[in-house]
């Protein structure tokens, strides 16, 4: 039963530090210190388990330090009262079915104020038709495919710029910097976003002269991916781009170190924006370039909770022992824009809340942050960067562009 999949329920600083591991095995709901009326509830569809789960444990990571944020500094203020943040979190087990189910037993027996979106484009877009039913306003932190906010929906709204805005400055880089670039072979997981980006860097590739002599999609779940790699090596790409998470991409990097498949441009999206994966990969890591939302490089004086993107780093770090990547620093950002717009409102009203998210217009540690006419994030230029010694190295935008294209993969 999705009732027995309730994660855990966060209301104050000593809640927010319960191992995540202790909540995926299934933890009772806990009751809040503070009365119902001095608490603000948000939900938090996650995979907390499954091979999403990686991913989870960012949204959460972001979601928790946003939420411990807001408590130290009293609450969010509604009028001349302030409330308590508390977060439910209910592992719908990387199933998107039950990410759809976990959202209305949240809306209709949890009894959240708000919603914070399942992870990932598939799950967002899914859960996001009950939300739009009972009118909760959600943001997304992980989906950024166009068809997440292509149904007229009012209050949906997403951090992530469309998936063009990664691949057509990625695409422009290579085509600048490795001239020998002439086809390019791409492995797509079958998923709403791996397969959308993957989609677009077809176009962007077209769109550039270069030749795509091979596109095939891979099934969610994936342990093989032998034959497909012994197909491409066969067609001897330049450039080789494959999509998915970190589990899946961990795994292709391997099989292709294991058939010393050589190419002069390997690019991975969503793995490498993450340090699990630069560990996991290890030397095989070297050199793959990918593109993201968001970079701890990035220097912006927010108006939000966190104020500047140093000081976000600074407090990810003491409270993680690590530095915080796009998927963590989105979920804290989702949290930080639903204060702004409670205390804007200065009623937790859900459709007046639902309006100041729609007419946010606002710098934040993350970014300048502008939602278009549906709902999705259009004030960011994403960027581009490429692992090198163990590290992300930013190559665009030039603003905080850290270092230059190297080519050839380890």
């Amino acid at each position: 039963m999705i009732r027995s999949m309730i994660a855990r329920r966060v209301a104050g600083c000593a809640r927010l530090a319960i191992p995540l591991w202790v909540a995926a095995v299934g933890l009772a709901a806990q009751v809040s210190v503070a009365s119902a009326e001095d608490v603000i509830r948000f939900g938090a569809p996650l995979p907390i388990t499954g091979p999403l789960a990686p991913e989870a444990i960012k949204q959460q990571q972001g979601y928790d330090l946003w939420a411990e944020q807001a408590n130290k500094s009293g609450g969010i203020s509604v009028g001349n009262k302030k409330y308590k943040v508390e977060i439910v979190y209910v592992d719908y087990q990387s199933n998107t079915p039950r990410a759809v189910q976990a959202t209305e037993q949240m809306i209709t027996q949890d009894n959240i104020n708000f919603l914070f979106g399942a992870f990932g484009s598939g799950a967002a877009k899914a859960a996001s038709t009950i939300s739009e039913k009972y009118k909760v306003p959600t943001i997304a932190a992980a989906a950024s495919s166009t068809q997440v906010y292509d149904q007229g929906y009012k209050y949906l709204f997403g951090t992530f710029t469309p998936n063009e805005t990664l691949t057509t400055p990625l695409t422009g880089i290579i085509k600048a910097k490795v001239p020998s670039v002439k086809k390019i072979a791409i492995l797509a997981r079958n998923d709403l976003f791996p397969l959308a980006i993957a989609q677009e860097m077809e176009k962007s590739a077209k769109t550039n002269g270069i030749e795509v002599v091979y596109f095939e999609k891979y099934a969610i779940g994936t342990l093989d991916h032998s034959a497909a790699l012994s197909e491409i090596k066969a067609l001897a790409p330049q450039w080789i781009f494959i999509t998915g998470y970190i589990n899946d991409l961990l795994l292709v990097r391997k099989q292709m170190v294991d058939q010393e498949i050589k190419e002069d441009v390997l690019t991975m999206i969503a793995g490498p924006a993450y340090q699990d994966f630069i560990e996991g990969a290890g030397q095989s890591a070297e050199n793959i370039t990918s593109a993201s939302w968001w970079h701890p490089a990035e220097q912006y004086d927010g108006k939000d909770i966190f104020g500047t993107t140093a000081n976000f780093v600074k407090l990810f770090k003491a409270k993680y022992n690590s530095e915080p990547d796009y998927g963590q620093a989105s979920a804290a950002l989702c949290g930080a824009l639903f204060q702004m717009a409670i205390e804007k409102a200065g009623t937790l009203d859900r459709d007046k809340v639902r309006d100041e998210l729609a007419k946010l217009d606002v710098v934040t540690f993350f970014g300048p942050v502008k939602f278009g006419p549906n709902g999705q994030i259009n004030s960011l230029d994403p960027p581009v960067f490429q692992i090198q010694d163990a590290k992300p190295v930013v190559l665009f935008p030039q603003a905080i562009k850290q270092g230059e294209l190297k080519v050839g993969v380890n």
